[in-house]
């Protein structure tokens, strides 16, 4: 893992949402991401975490603070040059958020489609996808032909279409069953890897963190209470909410 400018860098990051009050659904955040980390947000239900990756995916916009991208701040750019930074990061969404009337292959092609490509380009694409997710032989199937994990599989492909340097993943393993997730941990981490994609994962789940991650930050009511490296972190917890997603009770050392 290289240690030089972050490929994703956050300072002073808050997100209030107003309804009939004001709720605070992140404070002040900072983060850095490293080119090259599988970088883990954990914490509880409601914590902030898939706020935070909305703000980074351009679903939301903060209420304060900064986000920048490779050494950009996102919210100066504008036209071409945010289209340009979208390609940049693939997002997996909890529950797949596949098209039901399109084949595997056609929703892998989709935002190639979106982007104008040739139909030559779109073919070789999505069969380099399909090699990399394993299913070559899914190809002409549907979504309702498929297992969670072949959908997960899918969404991961859809999520590189567009040769990302980011992949966002929100809850990527919660709606599946202990093999299937440490098949689709293993391969974020073979894509990481091989591809060279950094991968930031959203999850409440402590297995999952210390499966793959080299980075993890704890997350409660919006505030960071604990990050630094795997699995230091894990090892003397100094916090908590820290010590409690790992089941520890205050006479565990």
């Amino acid at each position: 893992m290289s240690e030089g400018t972050p490929i994703i860098q956050i300072r002073g990051l808050s997100k209030t949402f107003v309804t009939d009050h004001e709720i605070m659904a992140l404070r002040n955040i900072d983060l850095d991401v490293q080119k090259g980390d599988i970088f883990g947000i954990i914490g509880m239900s409601g914590a902030g975490k898939s706020t935070l990756l909305r703000c980074i995916a351009l679903l939301e916009t903060p209420t304060s603070g900064t986000i920048e991208i490779e050494g950009r701040d996102i919210s100066t750019l504008r036209g071409r040059d945010l289209i340009a930074l979208r390609k940049q990061i693939g997002v997996i969404f909890q529950g797949y958020h596949l098209l039901m009337q399109r084949t595997v292959r056609r929703n892998i092609a989709f935002p190639l489609e979106l982007e104008h490509k040739s139909k030559e380009e779109i073919a070789r694409r999505t069969d380099e996808l399909l090699e990399i997710v394993g299913l070559s032989d899914k190809a002409n199937a549907y979504p309702s032909q498929l297992s969670g994990g072949q959908k997960q599989r899918v969404a991961i492909a859809r999520a590189l279409a567009s040769n990302p340097k980011i992949i966002l993943c929100d809850e990527p393993t919660s709606a599946l069953d202990s093999v299937t997730t440490k098949s689709i941990l293993q391969l974020l981490t073979d894509i990481n890897r091989n591809l060279g994609v950094s991968v930031m994962i959203i999850t409440h789940e402590i297995g999952v963190v210390r499966a793959i991650c080299n980075k993890v930050a704890v997350i409660n009511d919006g505030l960071f209470v604990e990050q630094g490296e795997m699995p230091g972190i894990f090892q003397k917890p100094t916090n908590a909410v820290t010590r409690l997603l790992l089941g520890l009770g205050e006479e565990d050392e």
